[in-house]
């Protein structure tokens, strides 16, 4: 028989600094990818390097084997960086205080020695099924449910914002082409969601593209599908997204970037509703709605011939503006709380809600990034956060605010600070995705890939 593979297997940590007991434990564990390590900065260095989902933790550690102090540390540094690790502490030292105090500190279940390894070992695979429960239900939870939402998932009480919902709900059961003007990071593709949703075309399918992160001499291919041996590569016959969202909808966000040559060929589809895909020579019917987005200006750049204006009217046959963050009273706030409990939930149980500084930061600041600024700064505020309220501080409001305590890990670091430019980046730029893209020296589809990668889209 096989053995299983250890990169499949559940990941377990044991902090114990005595040599016999290691030994024990470790041929005990077989279902587990174990490590066992015997003081703090092993410890700590290990759940940097190996994200353990069980922590087993012995409270007396060197330099103080005959105390507590050690063990609470670990177990306190583990708390901040990976709330989320099930720690199961053991000791035999003043067995009911530490029991109370651990559990108080966050660990998951206390067992007092000496060690029962068959009853211990039951614990950790409580505790691995509950982290793994728990993980799949992070995956699966949806948006935060609120009182205020329209459109089934939109949450707003801004009346700018009821009033795009509205009409969006009167224009879905027409079969017009919409277009969503408004900057990056309102919340266009959810809108066009929406559209879909309150449809007659619910059933078919909502189908996404952004024209700007896909390179020009692939964007036609993306579109309108190839035959088998078209061009270098093509090693068989693939539907466009024009083709796949037949009978439903096709997204085309940042339709600005569409060159002109395409333009000419999305034109015709418009007029005709038949495509033909590159290669081929049949004429192939599509019943496809087509709602669009762009954060640019089109009528400039129709004046401008960047845009052709037929297609423009094709389009837009009904425009609906979204406004910005800023201009939705009372939305930041709200959003902020909703977003708050998703990601505490998730990531961070202690955490209840904000401190009154942060809702006084939250109500005051400009947003320039919109609806995704502030996802982001609430997500790493609930993240970082040390007490259940979060803070101005947190939420990285003050013009010299700098960040405290070291990352997880070195990938963990990289994370924060690539995430620190770039969202710097798209506020110094207003959400302008091509000067974001030339301010940090990148092109636009490095950039989209880095937003996709860091969850910094909307």
């Amino acid at each position: 028989m096989a053995l299983p593979d250890k990169k499949t297997l559940p990941k377990l940590l044991i902090v114990e600094d005595d040599e016999g007991l290691q030994a024990q434990l470790k041929w005990a564990y077989d279902d587990f990818d174990v490590t066992i390590v015997g003081n703090r900065q092993d410890a700590l260095a290990a759940l940097r390097a190996e994200e353990p989902a069980v922590v087993t933790l012995d409270l007396g550690l060197p330099p103080d084997p005959d105390g507590t102090t050690e063990g609470f540390a670990v177990l306190d540094a583990i708390m901040a960086l990976k709330p989320d690790t099930k720690v199961i502490v053991a000791s035999g030292h003043g067995a009911r205080e530490s029991a109370l105090r651990a559990i108080e500190h966050g660990a998951y279940d206390f067992y007092q020695k000496p060690i029962d390894i068959e009853a211990l070992g039951l614990i950790v695979k409580r505790a691995m099924n509950l982290h793994v429960i728990e993980q799949e239900n992070r995956h699966l939870a949806s948006q935060v449910g609120e009182d205020k939402t329209v459109l089934g998932r939109l949450i707003t009480a801004a009346p700018e914002m009821v009033k795009v919902a509205r009409t969006i709900e009167r224009v879905a059961k027409t079969n017009v082409s919409v277009m969503l003007l408004g900057a990056s990071g309102t919340g266009k593709e959810l809108l066009a969601k929406g559209l879909h949703d309150a449809s007659d075309r619910s059933e078919g399918s909502f189908v996404a593209i952004n024209c700007a992160a896909i390179p020009e001499n692939l964007l036609e291919s993306e579109l309108f599908g190839h035959e088998k041996g078209a061009f270098t590569g093509a090693v068989k016959t693939t539907e466009g997204k024009i083709e796949q969202a037949h009978g439903g909808t096709l997204f085309l966000d940042e339709v600005g970037d569409i060159p002109l040559p395409l333009q000419v060929k999305l034109l015709r589809f418009l007029q005709e509703r038949t495509i033909e895909r590159i290669g081929g020579r049949k004429a192939i019917e599509v019943d496809t709605r087509i709602v669009c987005a762009t954060h640019q200006d089109l009528e400039a750049m129709i004046g401008e011939a960047q845009f052709r204006e037929d297609l423009f009217y094709r389009l837009a046959e009904i425009v609906i503006k979204i406004p910005s963050l800023a201009e939705r009273a009372g939305d930041p706030t709200l959003l902020a709380k909703a977003f708050l409990k998703r990601f505490a939930a998730e990531m961070n149980p202690q955490v209840t809600g904000f401190a009154k500084d942060a809702l006084a930061a939250i109500d005051g600041w400009g947003w320039p990034g919109n609806v995704r600024e502030l996802e982001n700064r609430v997500k790493r505020a609930v993240i970082m956060a040390d007490s259940k309220l979060v803070g101005a501080e947190d939420l990285d409001l003050h013009a010299n605010g700098e960040e405290e305590g070291l990352p997880l890990n070195l990938k963990s670091a990289r994370e924060q600070s690539d995430r620190k430019i770039i969202r710097h980046a798209l506020a110094r730029s207003e959400g302008n995705i091509s000067s974001t893209a030339k301010m940090l020296g990148i092109s636009r589809p490095t950039l989209y890939d880095l937003l996709k990668q860091y969850d910094l889209q909307t």
